[in-house]
């Protein structure tokens, strides 16, 4: 099943530009990308001054069982993120989104920069910069999903919402129906807990957890994040992105304590509507490559892959209660994630540690920055060896909106 999957996710771009070379009536022109998400939100202005303030709520419930086994019914705050914007002076802006979790018990800056524009394709930025690798990692904002969850290979393999203190350079430039942007930046980046961590496997989230990479490097050398997009407002948008530095400390003053390892991930992602009322069409697909010491287990992977695919239509739109843009999406999600791609030494057989996850839902847009989702999620997991799937259903309802 992973193999289809993994083929559908590059078939997608090709039927997508061809079904809409053939429609009458292409989708509404824009240059917006999704590395312009961070931008592209609501903002009230205070007292009609250069400052705006923003943000969104999620709030969701959830019944999931696995193997027969729950733990019943639960009530989730997962996030209340906060925008702060300002525009400084001419050509300089400065924008922060504030996010608290879990009801308030952690609270991360995820970003927090002062962008310098000096020409359509040279702005400086600097500050706490969201890496640019794959497109969900910039544009994550809840309101704009029709489901609960966030995407698997977008939160295990790419750390959600990874973010780093560091400086960059990114620029846009459009021309005729075409969009060609770049994004380049030097920050602070992973350690040694990715392969060092409860989850006992390769585990590029356990990272997030280290608050010193917001003050200091683990070792000294800058994580690269670079991207390339490139959108034709009739057949989507395509991006190219890598990430990639040392993750451990080799070494203490002066002192060699290892060789110096790497961690790269490359992603490629896309996003499409076909036609002026056509499915919206997203996927991602990402992998990650660890230079793990000869020493360790093979249950830590030196390499992992995943991706997801999500298709949106709107079945309804017409006024509901007098909200006149009102409308109702379907919307499927498939999803895998592989977090040990190789081969045992003593057998050749193959390393399992792997899930495939579908996922169906219904949402409720009574304006485009409200959603209230009704989600069933079905996922079979296998542990290293392979042995039979666990199989986990769950059912999901929530709301995100703007504010």
């Amino acid at each position: 099943m992973k193999r289809y999957l993994f083929f559908a996710w590059f078939s997608v771009p090709f039927l997508a530009a061809h079904a809409q070379t053939d429609t009458a009536k292409a989708s509404p022109d824009t240059t917006d990308l999704n590395m312009d998400a961070v931008y592209s939100r609501p903002f009230q202005q205070l007292g009609g001054g250069a400052v705006g303030l923003g943000g969104y709520v999620e709030a969701n419930t959830r019944y999931a069982g696995t193997d027969g086994n729950s733990e019943g019914l639960s009530f989730q705050l997962p996030r209340l993120t906060l925008f702060i914007t300002s525009s400084i002076t001419r050509r300089i802006k400065f924008l922060t989104e504030i996010e608290l979790e879990e009801g308030g018990r952690e609270i991360n800056i995820e970003f927090a920069s002062v962008d310098i524009n000096l020409h359509p394709l040279l702005n400086l930025r600097g500050g706490v910069v969201m890496n640019p690798i794959g497109a969900f990692n910039q544009n994550h904002d809840g309101p704009k999903w029709e489901f609960v969850d966030r995407p698997i290979p977008s939160t295990t393999i790419i750390p959600s919402t990874w973010s780093n203190v560091g400086f960059g350079l990114y620029g846009k430039l459009a021309k005729g129906s075409w969009v060609y942007a770049y994004e380049a930046y030097l920050t602070n980046g992973f350690d040694a807990t990715i392969i060092d961590n409860v989850e006992g496997r390769t585990w590029l989230p356990a990272a997030k957890a280290n608050p010193e990479r917001f003050e200091e490097s683990s070792n000294g050398v800058p994580l690269v994040t670079l991207k390339g997009a490139i959108k034709h407002r009739r057949i989507g948008e395509l991006g190219l992105s890598w990430m990639g530095g040392v993750y451990n400390r080799f070494e203490e003053d002066g002192l060699s304590l290892d060789t110096r390892r790497r961690v790269d991930l490359i992603a490629i992602d896309y996003n499409t509507r076909i036609g002026k009322n056509g499915p919206g069409i997203s996927a991602e697909h990402v992998w990650a490559l660890v230079d793990v010491p000869a020493t360790y287990t093979q249950q830590y992977g030196s390499a992992q892959r995943g991706g997801f695919l999500d298709l949106v239509q709107a079945i309804y739109r017409k006024p509901v209660f007098g909200w006149d843009a009102a409308r109702v999406n379907l919307a499927v999600r498939a999803e895998y994630a592989d977090y040990n791609v190789g081969t045992f030494n003593e057998t050749g057989g193959s390393i399992a540690d792997d899930l495939v996850a579908l996922t169906g839902g219904i949402g409720f847009r009574p304006v485009s920055g409200t959603v209230l989702r009704a989600n069933y999620g079905y996922q079979w997991q296998r542990d290293l060896l392979g042995n039979p799937a666990s199989r986990t259903a769950k059912v999901m309802f929530g709301v995100s909106s703007y504010f």
